[in-house]
């Protein structure tokens, strides 16, 4: 591998990432050529919705016809294969948007029924699972969940029970892993889980939490089948361009529920000033299929270098994927604050900061979180966290650009080597 510039990187971890780079030519060009369909996808989007230099144009106050607002849902309804849209920059977060989704389908004694294990901590507190002011609980929403298999795969057969015996209001399915040790879901189990609902409980709305897995592969879930999809402007979608936000895409009828819940009931779509958001949010999604894929690339590299170095990684670097994380198991509390630590030595912005564990809102457990970005929080620039818990997994993420990204998941190794983290094997 040619010398890193004048980042202080050891010739030994060099030698070992010349070797990874060279064993992934292929998998790379895969990359590439999803990118390119992807890509090709949302520029036929731009072309269908006639977006033009007039939509950049924001607004205030209340924000009524906004063109801007109007053409980016009508790009994202059509790159989705979805009937509708709401794609706004003030849903703060994925968890936001998501928590609008549920509680725009959800009715006091409906059922909330997830099909893939428990979701996501950040919604824990949303379903009510710990007591909080303003859960779906406190409106008497009930939720059950259908626990994964041995494997960490979806329980068709349990499934199918839970939904004769339940016939529950939603299903709903967190494609990526979250904080666990499961595989991310695919699009294909996807569209059988779909076809599963349509039969067993027709009436049933399909929701997936669809952050992270934006471009990833060819399809999304719309086209697989699902009622409805939700996810974060600053992870995949939004390019690293967008500064905040995020989306729910699906039936049109559902979409309109989501609405009223976000603004007002009789508002819906119909309000929210863009507040000269609209470029950024047009021009990030236009460039989010690249993006992603250098996200991939930079997952693809980092599994295949720890694992040359002696660590359990998953997706393994040849593995398929379906999401832009990558689960590196590191083995000790000293080893996961390591890797987050050099993650964020090799970041553009803050790289002077050290990150430590820290009680963060909405977690059991303390967090060690890397994230020297651009945006607060943006999982699509490279970035790194993990509760401080067995097994120290560390959850790799982003990398708007693969050679610069390199250079983060490289200083993470050279701090572990220094810290005496790597297995001798390694050495």
């Amino acid at each position: 591998m040619e010398l890193f510039y004048k980042f202080d990187i050891d010739p030994l971890i060099l030698r070992h990432a010349a070797a990874c780079e060279q064993s992934l030519t292929a998998r790379f060009a895969e990359i590439d050529r999803l990118s390119r369909l992807n890509s090709q996808k949302v520029h036929y989007a731009f072309q269908r919705c006639c977006v033009s230099e007039s939509h950049f144009v924001g607004t205030t106050g209340y924000g009524y016809d906004d063109r801007g607002r109007t053409v980016i849902d009508r790009v994202y309804a059509e790159t989705f294969g979805a009937e509708d849209a709401l794609v706004r920059h003030f849903m703060v977060t994925g968890t936001h948007a998501l928590t609008t989704a549920l509680f725009g389908l959800l009715r006091p004694g409906d059922l909330m029924l997830s099909v893939a294990g428990l979701p996501y901590e950040t919604l824990h507190r949303v379903i009510g699972l710990k007591p909080t002011v303003g859960s779906l609980a406190e409106f008497g929403v009930a939720f059950e969940e259908v626990p994964l298999d041995g494997d960490g795969r979806l329980d068709d057969a349990a499934i199918e029970r839970a939904l004769k015996a339940r016939q529950p209001k939603v299903a709903y399915l967190q494609r990526s892993r979250g904080y666990d040790t499961r595989p991310s879901i695919f699009i294909h189990e996807i569209e059988r889980m779909a076809r599963l609902i349509r039969r067993v409980s027709p009436e049933t709305v399909f929701f997936v939490d669809n952050c992270y897995g934006e471009f990833v592969e060819a399809t999304e879930p719309i086209e697989a089948g699902a009622d409805l999809m939700a996810g974060s402007l600053i992870k995949n979608p939004g390019g690293s361009m967008a500064e905040c936000g995020g989306y729910i895409a699906g039936r049109a009828a559902l979409v309109e529920r989501c609405a009223n819940r976000l603004t007002a009931p009789g508002l819906g779509k119909s309000i929210g000033p863009s507040l000269g958001q609209n470029r950024n949010l047009l021009r990030g999604f236009y460039f989010a299929p690249s993006i992603t894929a250098n996200a991939l690339k930079t997952a693809v590299f980092a599994a295949a270098l720890f694992e040359r170095l002696g660590f359990a990684c998953s997706p393994r670097a040849l593995d398929p994927r379906t999401d832009v994380v990558e689960q590196i198991l590191l083995g000790s509390r000293e080893g996961l604050i390591t890797f987050c630590q050099g993650i964020q030595a090799g970041a553009a912005i803050d790289s002077f900061v050290l990150p430590e564990a820290w009680a963060m809102p909405g977690y059991a457990q303390e967090v060690v979180m890397a994230a020297g970005a651009f945006v607060q929080g943006s999982s699509i620039e490279l970035s790194a966290d993990g509760p401080v818990r067995e097994p120290y997994a560390a959850y790799m993420q982003g990398g708007i650009n693969y050679d610069t990204a390199q250079v983060g998941i490289l200083t993470a190794a050279q701090r572990m080597l220094e810290a005496g983290l790597l297995p001798e094997a390694a050495c």
